[in-house]
């Protein structure tokens, strides 16, 4: 090895400092820091430099990990088998939607990895190409991912049953060599057919994909959709294994396009070597998972969490991560996530707010999850959207055990903020469920900011605010590992995007403010911050009071045009099953309650009662597009929505065009 090379070979590094310690020195020696956990992952060549910030585009973004090379797909599959965990599970789908269980150990795993991708060297495939995926919560979307990343091609998943205008856009941004799709995806009481949309999307885009690989599934087949189509079985049943291919740290892994871009797609670019080291400390030191445990995140491969922590951290560390095609209501009931957590032994779940809030509403005494033992599970961790105070108690009380939020987004790839389950001294020193007294759990709070985020609460000068000023969450530069590279085919963009609103730093987007001891608390997009006659309000804030009410399952809080204020706040409220109370003596109550905690400078007065929020299938309400409709746009269904008639719904709420459509403008 040549000298000026670091070693950073060896048995895997593990933190044994508090988190306090941990956190100083990341950010005090980067270099260092990062360099220690890089020991997490297999390189093929040493990089030269944990941190290189020599990039003459952007000087204050650097580059992990220059001039080292690894395979991903190795560092999740093949080296767990060659190291003894081949018989282990590393994939269980649990699918009650097709009454199914499937279990793929890690010697399962490599084979049909390695057989894909000779099906996809087979049809070119190689080094910087890129595929796309569209498939629905199955192994073979993961296989398909990992593949890719076997043969140093850049995967770009589109949630399965993204409709056409969207996903042509996508096909077009990414030029995809080979597009890979399954016939059909699976909702509690229709089936979805991909086929047509994907010839409707090839018949929009611009660009020809060389082979459209179909996975078909028997609920549902798919006719042809173009003339070079492959069909997955066949081709698998004859394919010839495929190593893996050495790439650069910095080359593309994937790029994954933030959900409800149209016309400019923003794809979030992720590189290997940064995403391999900071996933894989995460999943340990984050959320306290260990290899051989049983993960599972509840979300979809088609979003950020899906990528982080369903398929590459739990496989990166040596854990079975759990793939469930179901929802958290509906398939049959409100007690699925506790009996998907009782047969399979899962330790960590993660999961978003809003589908406790769903749990809660048809389950709010428990008694569904009375009948299973959760026994195994440690900790619920919560993230996606703002976790209220009200969905935090009920958790709490209702599991007896650790509920911890954690705060991120698609371009940072793994959490901003969170209380880490797993860093030395945070186990065992008392607190609910043997949680560290040392750093409790604060409601409202995504807890702390992780090692490599250094996080500030900036005003709208860029001057950095004391503790309990709300202002503009910006991180200084430079971000950590595994945070996004640039944007694909946008590098003006990306500064444009998110480095050129302060100086040195990176642009959030979110709002909120720290506690006197170092606590951050998010009020949500600085979109969602309203000038009610010049004073402003989050409506976060305002939804935590809503959330607060015993009849409320979940709640929304947009900003209205008004002439005279300018703009005031308007609630939207789901209530809990059962509740009798008529619903024009809960808004009143709900006004009452704003005015009396928040202010009568909130001008708040009118609540609806309705029943249900717009929600994309991972279930994050959809609050930009009710914002576009409160705003007079003739706001089109967004194309990640779950359930289109509740946004029609909505829409008859706000059946006038507001005299100034652009309130915020």
């Amino acid at each position: 090895m040549p000298a000026d090379r670091p070693d950073l070979r060896g048995k895997p590094y593990v933190v044994a400092m508090p988190y306090e310690d941990v956190y100083r020195r990341s950010l005090a020696d980067p270099e260092g820091f990062w360099g220690e956990q890089a020991r997490l992952v297999e390189w093929t060549v040493q990089p030269a430099a944990v941190l290189d910030r020599t990039d003459a585009r952007f000087p204050q973004f650097p580059r992990w990990f220059a001039g080292g090379e690894l395979n991903t797909c190795h560092n999740a599959v093949d080296r767990h088998v060659r190291d003894g965990r081949g018989g282990q599970a590393a994939i269980i789908h649990d699918s009650p939607l097709t009454g199914s269980v499937t279990t793929l150990t890690y010697a399962d795993l490599l084979d049909q990895v390695a057989r894909f991708a000779g099906v996809l060297r087979d049809l070119g495939v190689g080094r910087g190409d890129r595929d796309l995926v569209y498939m629905p919560m199955i192994p073979e979307t993961v296989v398909a991912m990992l593949a890719c990343a076997r043969l140093g091609a850049v995967h770009c998943v589109v949630f399965g049953g993204f409709a056409a205008p969207e996903l042509a856009t996508r096909i077009d941004d990414a030029e995809p060599r080979v597009v890979v799709a399954a016939s059909c995806g699976i909702e509690p009481t229709r089936l979805v057919a991909y086929g047509p949309v994907l010839a409707d999307a090839l018949s929009r885009a611009t660009h020809r994909p060389d082979h459209l690989v179909m996975r078909q599934r028997s609920q549902l087949p798919s006719g042809s959709v173009t003339a070079a189509d492959v069909d997955w079985d066949a081709a698998m049943a004859t394919a010839e294994p495929a190593d893996c291919a050495a790439v650069g740290a910095g080359d593309p892994l994937y790029v994954l396009y933030t959900s409800g871009t149209t016309g400019r797609p923003k794809g979030v670019v992720r590189d290997n070597g940064g995403h391999a080291v900071a996933l894989t400390w995460s999943m340990r030191n984050v959320y306290g998972v260990e290899p051989g445990e049983v993960w599972w995140a509840a979300s979809d491969v088609g979003w950020v969490v899906g990528h982080s922590y369903i398929v590459y951290a739990p496989l990166l560390l040596g854990a079975t991560t759990l793939l469930y095609e179901g929802k958290p209501v509906g398939t049959p009931d409100a007690g699925a996530f506790w009996r998907v957590v009782a047969e399979h032994g899962v330790t960590g779940l993660f999961t978003a707010p809003t589908a406790i809030r769903a749990i809660k509403r048809d389950d709010p005494d428990g008694e569904l999850l009375a009948r299973h033992d959760t026994s195994s599970l440690r900790t619920l961790f919560l993230a996606g959207e703002r976790l209220d105070p009200d969905t935090y108690h009920w958790a709490t009380a209702r599991l007896g055990l650790p509920v911890v939020d954690n705060w991120w987004q698609t371009e940072t790839g793994w959490p901003i903020c969170a209380n880490p389950q797993g860093l030395s001294g945070l186990g065992g020193l008392g607190g609910l469920g043997g949680h560290s007294a040392d750093l409790p759990i604060k409601p409202g709070s995504p807890s702390v900011p992780m090692p490599g985020y250094d996080v500030c609460i900036l005003d709208d000068a860029g001057g950095e605010l004391g503790p309990d000023a709300e202002g503009s969450i910006a991180l200084r530069l430079p971000l950590p590992p595994g945070t996004l590279s640039t944007l694909w085919h946008g590098d003006d963009r990306y500064v444009e995007d998110y480095l050129s609103a302060f100086d040195g730093f990176y642009s959030s987007g979110d709002g909120g403010y720290r506690d006197a001891d170092g606590y951050v608390y998010v009020m949500g997009r600085t979109d969602d911050v309203i000038n009610v006659a010049g004073h402003r309000l989050s409506t976060g804030a305002i939804e935590a009071v809503l959330a607060a009410h015993p009849a409320v399952a979940e709640c929304a809080v947009i900003g209205v045009a008004d002439a005279l204020k300018g703009q005031v706040a308007r609630g939207l409220v789901v209530l809990k099953t059962g509740v009798t109370t008529p619903p024009e003596q809960i808004a009143r109550e709900l006004v009452a309650l704003v005015r009396e905690q928040i202010g009568p400078v909130a001008a708040f007065s009118k609540v609806d009662v309705v029943a249900g929020l717009p929600k994309t299938r991972s279930g994050k309400i959809l609050r930009k597009a009710m914002r576009g409709l409160a705003d007079g746009r003739d706001e089109p269904v967004p194309p990640t929505i779950e359930d289109p008639a509740v946004f029609e719904t909505l829409r008859a709420l706000f059946p006038n065009p507001n005299p100034n459509p652009n309130p915020r403008d």
